[in-house]
């Protein structure tokens, strides 16, 4: 082998070692430079998620103040994010961008069951901890529920707890089997159709009447359409209570970022400006500390109409 081809080797193995080692001091460079911050730092923020619910300026401007509220009353930074639904809010969970979450009901069975997100706080509203179902029907049609037999009904949606699970639980405890039945996706749409005559009665929300706005159940959110909604469509009955709406947190938070988020919020709703965002959010005027137990009692309802949240979201869509 000639002197020429032994140098010619020698520069290419020199020149490999040079890339390797090149390549591995980069690597490690990169390991430093991209380490992930400290969570609830300000490089990464603890992600606080809101269920839309309301207006998005309505939303926008009330977390934006709940959020300097908290990066003020707590060590943490904070990114709060609105999804369309709340099907993002639980995907959330389970993709990890989501720590802390207000969930509706079913959103938070859902993340729970697929996730593990644990409630640690309950919404109060109207200074309950429960709220119900109501099932409503043109004015001075129907004495009893038990008169519904055999009559066109519309729910909500198949993943609405208080537009379908909870009522359809009530009416088959009550011996009810109602004729035929549709989801009409909104509870302003069961509210007009029932208004309309296009069906004999149905199932939404339900909320007491405050003395100042008047009526807050769903019938309030078509009273600009028909202003003599409450003439025309009363409540026949209502359901059982089952327990509000939770704060939920991603269970691998650490437990001391859990505890003092949940206390901040406690003491957030406690003042005026706090109290006022959230109840232009979601109607809350305070909180009471909550465990995934408290939610049992709603599995089992589900359980009994057979209901799956998963398959019932398959079902919506």
């Amino acid at each position: 082998m000639s002197l020429r081809t032994l140098y010619k080797r020698a520069v290419s193995q020199r020149l490999q070692a040079s890339t390797f080692v090149a390549l591995l001091v980069t690597v490690a460079i990169s390991g430093c430079t991209f380490k992930k911050a400290e969570l609830g730092t300000k490089d990464n923020p603890v992600n606080l998620f809101f269920v839309p619910s309301v207006d998005a300026k309505v939303i926008d401007s009330n977390s934006k103040l709940m959020q300097t509220w908290l990066e003020a009353n707590t060590p943490y930074k904070y990114k709060i994010s609105v999804p369309q639904s709340y099907i993002a809010v639980v995907e959330a969970f389970g993709s990890k961008r989501a720590d802390v979450a207000a969930f509706n009901t079913f959103g938070y069975l859902l993340a729970n069951q697929k996730y593990g997100a644990e409630a640690r706080l309950m919404v109060i509203r109207h200074g309950k901890a429960t709220y119900q179902s109501q099932i409503l029907a043109k004015k001075g049609r129907f004495k009893d529920v038990k008169d519904l037999v055999g009559k066109t009904f519309a729910f909500v949606d198949p993943a609405s707890l208080s537009g379908y699970i909870l009522p359809l639980k009530f009416l088959q405890d009550s011996g009810v089997k109602l004729g035929d039945t549709q989801f009409a996706m909104k509870h302003d749409n069961v509210v007009s159709m029932i208004y309309q005559g296009r069906v004999d009665a149905g199932a939404t929300f339900y909320s007491p009447p405050e003395e100042k706005e008047g009526i807050q159940d769903a019938r309030r959110l078509v009273k600009a359409q028909y202003p003599d909604i409450e003439d025309k469509v009363e409540i026949v009955k209502l359901t059982n209570d089952i327990p509000n709406d939770p704060i939920a947190f991603r269970k691998e938070l650490p437990e001391e970022m859990k505890k003092t988020i949940a206390d901040a919020f406690m003491k957030m709703v406690q003042t005026e400006e706090g109290k006022q965002a959230f109840f232009n959010l979601y109607g809350i005027t305070a909180m009471q500390p909550a465990t995934d137990k408290d939610y049992d009692g709603i599995r089992e309802m589900m359980k009994s109409v057979n209901a799956n949240a998963e398959e019932l979201l398959t079902k919506k869509k």
